[in-house]
């Protein structure tokens, strides 16, 4: 992976005379983060969208705007980024915090099978979209290690979390091979992510009227998964997940704001990746909780208390732990 540009200097058309301030760049790609989820709130909490709100937008993410999203993201990608010893430090410290979490949610706080893989995805899928590419853009000036960071987790983390909450659908809880094996057809996050990447290896262009359909309904995806969140903080049926306590809270925090990066870091020091690459993983490995967690938990009807709540502390804290992260490391 080529080496990251300098933070000063011409890019991208503009000039950046002066050193980026990391506490400025962070704030103002999370903003709209909080403005839409609060939107989301108050809209449900004043019955402005009815009580299926949340729901209701959670499944068209689901369906319609993130496979969208996936599928042109992913298209325009290309694949020769999905390699490299810094990707291999960001996937060893995703591993070991999806798989700690996955196992602590039953052995600390007996969660039930179906709820232990959105446990482990909220402690260690990153949100590498909405807020991962503005912040790669302001701290790190530079996307490219994001693209591949993007590939890791909807080409081998999703399909594991999907794979594990469509075994729990099944009322005996079997592991049925054809119905694994027929997932990427009935998953349509999966299925969009396979398209995405044989239009990109086979270097595939859509007609401009598909394309820019497809863009208009990826364009909903992040609003409207925001907006759902936000809905689902104010509740007036009982949720379907058990209540979540602020110890679940701050073990998943930690886990995914904390021991994440702290992996992400060993891993690069003893990979010996240069500096600029070390920055890029322990930044991505930092970044909060995706709010796909809650839209998967969602979806399956499990865990979306501790998903939601998880997106929020963690969107919120990680102001703080990435500006330290950046000042530390850039």
């Amino acid at each position: 992976m080529s080496r990251l540009p300098a933070r000063t200097g011409r890019m991208r058309g503009w000039t950046r005379d002066a050193p980026i301030d990391p506490r400025m760049s962070l704030a103002s790609a999370f903003v709209p983060i909080w403005i839409l989820t609060v939107v989301g709130y108050v809209a449900c909490r004043r019955g402005l969208l009815g009580e299926a709100v949340a729901a209701v937008l959670g499944r068209f993410v689901f369906h319609l705007a993130m496979p969208a999203a996936l599928f042109l993201a992913l298209s325009r990608m290309p694949l020769s980024g999905f390699a490299g010893r810094a990707l291999l430090a960001f996937g060893v410290s995703t591993a070991a915090v999806i798989g700690f979490g996955w196992v602590g949610a039953s052995r600390l706080f007996g969660r039930r099978p179906d709820e232990r893989p959105i446990w482990g995805m909220a402690a260690g899928y990153v949100n590498s979209a909405n807020l991962g590419i503005p912040i790669a853009t302001q701290v790190l000036g530079d996307v490219s290690f994001l693209a591949a960071v993007v590939l890791l987790q909807v080409l081998v983390v999703t399909p594991v979390i999907l794979i594990a909450l469509d075994r729990h659908t099944d009322p005996a809880g079997r592991v049925r091979i054809r119905r694994i094996a027929s997932l990427p057809v009935r998953n349509p996050v999966i299925l969009a992510s396979l398209l995405g990447v044989a239009c990109s290896a086979a270097s595939l262009r859509l007609p401009s009227t598909v394309e820019v359909s497809l863009t208009l309904l990826a364009g909903a995806a992040v609003p409207a998964a925001l907006v759902a969140l936000g809905a689902s903080l104010h509740r007036t049926t009982p949720s379907r997940a058990e209540p979540t306590g602020p110890a679940e809270l701050v073990v998943i925090t930690v886990l995914k704001l904390v021991a994440q990066p702290v992996i992400a870091y060993a891993a690069g020091l003893a990979l010996r990746l240069p500096a600029p690459q070390l920055l890029a993983v322990v930044v991505c490995a930092g970044l909060p909780t995706a709010q796909n967690t809650f839209i998967f938990g969602q979806e399956y009807g499990v865990g979306e208390t501790v998903a939601n709540r998880a997106v929020l502390v963690t969107t919120t804290l990680s102001l703080v732990t990435l500006a330290a992260v950046a000042a530390l490391l850039g």
